[in-house]
């Protein structure tokens, strides 16, 4: 591909210039998608697995006693099969981000979005 600091481009040249673009962007495209189908699997590898009270209270910093009394009421994700409950890290997580009072920050696209949803239009009326 030529640059700019050699010869100017040609209308003669354009469809070389742009195959070799088009080649590029496809490949950058493609580096995208391995990276971000590579960080997909990253979250989604290993987290239903099984906690104690103890270890939920560790990881997700509460109290015991808090996850006791929030378990006996159904307030959180768990089952108990006998005699001790059973938490799994991926409802936990989930519940978490259901119940956090402060909501996860918008990007400026779906700022945007609420915008014109809350913002009604007049009908332009010709007569």
């Amino acid at each position: 591909m030529k640059s700019t600091n050699e010869e100017p481009l040609t209308f003669n040249d354009l469809p070389q210039v742009v195959a070799q673009i088009l080649d590029e962007v496809l490949g950058m495209k493609a580096m995208l998608f391995g990276l971000q189908k590579g960080q997909t699997q990253q979250k989604t590898e290993n987290r239903h697995t099984p906690l104690t009270v103890k270890e939920a209270s560790e990881i997700f910093r509460i109290p015991v006693s808090t996850l006791h009394q929030k378990l006996e009421r159904g307030e959180v994700p768990g089952s108990k099969p006998g005699k001790t409950w059973i938490l799994y890290r991926d409802e936990m997580e989930k519940w978490i981000e259901c119940h956090r009072r402060n909501s996860v920050p918008l990007t400026a696209e779906e700022q945007n979005a609420a915008i014109l949803a809350t913002h009604r239009r007049k009908p332009n009326r010709t007569y």
